[in-house]
């Protein structure tokens, strides 16, 4: 980063603080130390994406940033603490989300006028949009000010509110910042003033500490009845702004002479508080003006606060005449932009886009002006009148404007009464000046920085999150959901957990143990090599898993809430495997923060295409509206022999309900197959043409060209009936479960229910015969010895059983097993077929239909 010469060694500390680490900076210094160089410096410069704000709009115009509340769309009343659900109801753009996801800096200038609720505004924000378990979602803070300047303002109804939850108004009282590290660098070195006799005085008064030696000597500047000779350059701060505008306008009044009335050009959107000069100048030839806006020009003729006399005018000229200077300045209009950020999605950058444009005459009437907006001035001669000063630092702002002493006079004699400054920031300072960073700390900073992102790479736990959630809705709501796409979810769950998350646990563990606090890990060999392996096996996991299936899932369900809730569940998914492919992509070839940051950053706003809707089938017939049961059964043939070829159940070729859909629709082309509920694109790729094939050999053999639909089954009313009031509707809903590849413990812990009630269910339905004992015992030793058990035992309880069996066996099998025999003694003939068959029986889950 450039810094300016001589090599002021607070100005690097802090490039290298913003450049290499993530922590939060508070950049402070005495007036006219070089903030605000520093804030530009920094915009020209920065590896990182930032964002300028400022608290004020006419802050924010000087600093080349937004306001705080427009950016972050904050209201202005108080924000406390734990009322981020009413203030969430504010919408942010796709555009605003897509670059607080890309942010790595904000910027706060003007801090010391931001108060502590505000700051915590900003956090809530950022952790809605981001990392909600970290302060501000991770973003980086740079806050840049003088606590000794101007306060926040707060007026007293607020702080009956805010005093439950804040010590203090100041930006240091907010709640997430005090969770966070603060480096605090104190700039020492004094552009605006030489006279080191001048800046001990200024440092008293900054400390509200002034002897009666340093008072004495500043209201030796105090002259009754002041008046300055024309053209001498003086201008008056004043505490408020009725006072100033008094002056102006009187002194202007005063003048003899035409008035020239200047409007400024507006285009676009630029409102009106932040203009930075009037929109209607009204100057005179005679008239004290001052410079609001640096000289652009590489003759540098003027620079904000400057001030002069005009000697010539007309309407389209102006003229000035400063002291210090031989030749007249000829002004010309100057632009001022408004801005709004923008993000490139090429390059991931946040960009300015100019928004609207003021362009006037950079001045204003000088007679006088207010000390508040003085702050960021400087000016050769100044008439102070600050002994109406109300608010903390305001007499040390007014002061400190003057590179001089000499060029002060006070309209009135300060007193002790007037100088005040806050106990809570003297003591912040204070504990700010005692601990300053060291080189020792930037290093080890440094190195915590890459580690912590190095984790965070390599940590999967929002993926294993938003995956669990998504896998509970749809099984926590099988009655009245159906999804395909994946064979398998619940077995795609438990693979990711196995070769993803907890591998990914282990390689952080591996990591840790790896890091040292002497040396960055961007530099040691071992650690690059461990990352690119580890980077290689993680993209191979994540593009062969969740990356392939999760985008093929389709839901089918009539609760639009519902809908709702899982499509936002299937997109957090979705979300975290596109940032983690992207993370750990980032690392195969070494470490870098800013190229890990543009790739995660890249993923989390880079949209998913938008498929395509086909509208599907409105209506879901049933088994009883099947005109053509010839071809259901063939269907229903068909799947099982396709599961006995892969040696899986039934369920995991197709579900029974499409077979149920395509039996009464009768597609006989691809397209309409893929219109038929259930039927994805996965399905339709792998068994689509087959069935086409089946459907229109049928129809061939049966004559039939045209197709007609059953009337609408009457289930709204069902539809809309919880399972619980169906019958058997909560058994029901475990069988779905089930059959969708969740084990019992899953079932349970997505239903919230004992997992012995789900073994309750299950054995329910291996009783009646819906569920193969086999699926639940796969051991058909285990089962014959459970069934010589029960025979020994006879009519005994369960209790008798288990003890005959030990350990060994668990109470759910025996009850599993239990009503398979019922299953069995119920008919005659499925006994005598099971006796034949073996004491269990043979079926497989390719018999299930």
């Amino acid at each position: 980063m450039v810094m300016q010469t001589p090599v002021n060694p607070e100005l690097q500390l802090a490039g290298a603080y913003v450049r290499d680490t993530g922590c939060h900076i508070f950049l402070t210094g005495k007036a006219g130390t070089g903030k605000t160089t520093f804030l530009h410096s920094l915009k020209t410069d920065s590896p990182k994406r930032l964002v300028v704000t400022a608290p004020t709009g006419v802050a924010a115009i000087n600093a080349g940033g937004v306001t705080l509340h427009s950016f972050f769309q904050l209201p202005f009343g108080p924000f406390l603490p734990g009322s981020e659900a009413t203030h969430s109801q504010y919408r942010f753009s796709r555009e605003k989300v897509d670059i607080i996801k890309n942010l790595d800096l904000l910027v706060i200038d003007e801090i010391s006028m931001v108060r502590a609720d505000l700051l915590d505004g900003v956090d809530s924000v950022l952790r809605r949009y981001r990392r909600r378990e970290q302060p501000f979602g991770g973003v980086q803070l740079l806050m840049i000010g003088d606590l000794y300047q101007l306060p926040p303002v707060v007026r007293d109804e607020d702080w009956q509110l805010l005093s439950d939850y804040y010590a203090t108004p100041y930006f240091f009282g907010s709640q997430a910042l005090q969770q966070s590290e603060l480096i605090t660098i104190e700039l020492k070195h004094i552009y605006r003033q030489a006279d080191g006799h001048f800046i001990n005085l200024l440092n008293q008064v900054r400390n509200a500490r002034v002897d009666p030696a340093a008072m004495d000597e500043l209201n030796a500047r105090h002259i009754p009845g002041f008046e300055p000779d024309a053209g001498e350059g003086y201008i008056t701060l004043c505490t408020h702004n009725r006072n100033a505008d008094a002056i102006n306008d009187a002194r202007l009044a005063a003048i003899t002479g035409k008035t020239h009335t200047f409007k400024a050009e507006i285009d676009g959107d630029f409102p009106e508080h932040t203009y930075p000069t009037a929109g209607s100048l009204e100057l005179k030839k005679g008239a004290q003006v001052m410079f609001v806006r640096n000289d652009l020009s590489p003759e540098k003729r003027y620079f904000n606060g400057k001030i002069g006399t005009i000697t010539d005018i007309s309407s389209k000229h102006i003229r000035i005449r400063c002291p210090e200077d031989a030749a007249l300045i000829e002004v010309e209009p100057i632009t001022w932009d408004n801005i709004e950020y923008k993000l490139n999605r090429e390059t991931q950058e946040i960009s300015e886009n100019k928004i609207g444009e003021f362009k006037q005459y950079p001045l204003r009437l000088a007679w006088a002006v207010t000390i508040h907006k003085s702050q960021g001035l400087t000016f050769d001669r100044a008439i102070i009148d600050a002994q109406a000063a109300f608010a903390h630092g305001q007499v040390y702002v007014a002061l400190s404007r003057c590179r001089t002493l000499d060029g002060i006079v006070l309209s009135t004699p300060l007193s002790t009464r007037a100088i005040k400054t806050d106990a809570a920031v003297r003591q912040f300072s204070q504990q700010g000046r005692e601990t300053p960073p060291t080189p020792e700390q930037l290093e080890a900073a440094r190195i915590q920085y890459q580690q912590r992102l190095l984790l965070e790479c390599f940590d999967f736990g929002r993926l294993r999150r938003h995956l669990r959630r998504l896998v509970s809705l749809l099984f926590g709501n099988a009655s009245v959901v159906h999804f395909s796409g994946i064979d398998d979810l619940g077995a795609l769950q438990r693979q990711t957990e196995v070769d993803i998350s907890s591998v990914g646990d282990k390689f952080g563990r591996q990591l840790q143990g790896l890091f040292s606090s002497a040396g960055l890990p961007s530099a040691d060999p071992a650690i690059l090599e461990r990352i690119a392996k580890a980077s290689a096996y993680f993209q191979e996991k994540l593009a062969a898993g969740p990356a392939r299936l999760i985008p093929e899932l389709t839901i089918d369900t009539d609760n639009q809430a519902l809908l709702k809730k899982i499509n936002q569940a299937r997109r957090l998914a979705l979300q975290s495997i596109q940032e983690k492919l992207a993370a750990v992509g980032s690392c195969a070839d070494g470490f870098s923060p800013a190229v890990y940051f543009r790739a995660v950053s890249g993923a989390e706003t880079e949209r998913a295409p938008q498929k395509k809707k086909t509208e599907k089938a409105a209506v879901t017939y049933r088994e009883s509206d099947i005109a053509h049961a010839d071809l259901f059964q063939r269907l229903k043939n068909w799947r099982s022999r396709k599961a006995g070829e892969s040696g899986v159940p039934a369920f995991q070729v197709m579900h029974q309900k499409p077979l149920v859909q395509i039996a009464v629709h009768l597609p006989d082309t691809l397209d309409a197959m893929k219109q038929i509920r259930g039927i994805g694109p996965q399905l339709a790729k792998r068994y689509g043409e087959e069935l086409v094939a089946m459907v229109a050999d049928y129809r061939r053999q049966h004559n039939i060209e045209t197709v007609t639909l059953p009337d609408p089954p009457p289930q709204e009313a069902k539809r809309q009936a919880p399972p619980s009031s169906r019958d058997g509707g909560t058994r029901q809903v475990s069988l779905e479960l089930f059959e969708k590849g969740a084990t019992l413990d899953q079932i349970a812990e997505t239903r919230g229910l004992a997992v012995s009630t789900i073994e309750g269910h299950m054995a329910h339905h291996v009783e009646t015969g819906t569920v193969a004992v086999e699926r639940l015992v796969p051991s058909a030793e285990k089962r014959r010895v459970i069934q010589a058990a029960f025979d020994q035992a006879g009519a005994a309880s369960l209790r008798t059983v288990k003890e005959i069996m030990g350990e060994a066996t668990s109470y759910a099998e025996l009850k599993f097993v239990q009503a398979h025999l019922k299953f069995l003694s119920a008919d005659g003939d499925n006994r005598q077929s099971a006796a034949s068959a073996g004491p269990i029986g043979d079926r497989t889950p390719a018999d299930e239909s």
